[in-house]
């Protein structure tokens, strides 16, 4: 009596009642299912399918009366279909459920991926812009050359010049009766010019 009591006490919750079920591996259920769909969505299936509704119908009409399992009507025949559909439809849907939930999983993968690879693309983009920035303020290999042939165009002329000069001077002193350089208070415009044209001051 006074266990009956402590059972019916409202403070203390009820123990769960019913029948249990059998568990079952979803996994294992779901590669079936998935193996059964596969093969009710090949042309084998449904060739075996044809021959035997076929060997049915001609066995059941043809056969002698005392031998037919299925007389006309083939009331067996339309039960045995009806299962086979009742049956196929949610084993399809749930090999399909399956694959949704790969397809899901490879989508995230790939998006996540996607995303890496365009942080990545993002991060080289900018590391490219300041390599280039950078190497806009130092002096590259073409820029060098190109002042070094100007350079070296400048001192060719400058010593071409030079030379001009030396032989005009040859060539004055040798007019001159008795060689020798040109007197000093002697205006030397051409040498002058000469000069100014070299950018250097006169000596």
């Amino acid at each position: 009596m006074a266990e009956q009591r402590r059972a019916e006490r409202l403070d203390q919750p009820r123990e769960p009642r019913g029948v249990k079920l059998p568990r079952f591996d979803p996994e294992a259920f779901g590669r079936w299912s998935e193996g059964i769909a596969r093969g009710m969505g090949t042309a084998v299936f449904i060739v075996y399918m044809t021959v035997v509704i076929a060997a049915w119908f001609v066995w059941n009409t043809l056969a002698p009366a005392n031998l037919r399992f299925d007389p006309y009507t083939f009331t067996f025949l339309t039960l045995v279909l009806s299962l086979q559909a009742s049956y196929a439809a949610p084993l399809i849907l749930l090999a399909q459920n399956r694959q949704a939930d790969r397809d899901r999983v490879a989508l995230e993968e790939d998006r996540r991926r996607a995303t890496m690879q365009k942080a990545d693309t993002e991060y080289l983009a900018r590391e490219i812009a300041a390599l280039r920035i950078a190497m806009g303020e130092v002096a590259t290999r073409d820029f060098l050359r190109s002042e070094l042939a100007r350079l070296a165009e400048e001192l060719d002329e400058a010593a071409q010049r030079r030379q001009k000069l030396e032989r005009r001077q040859q060539e004055r002193a040798a007019r001159r009766p008795g060689g020798g350089e040109p007197p000093l208070d002697e205006p030397r415009d051409d040498l002058d010019g000469d000069h100014a044209r070299d950018g250097r001051p006169e000596g």
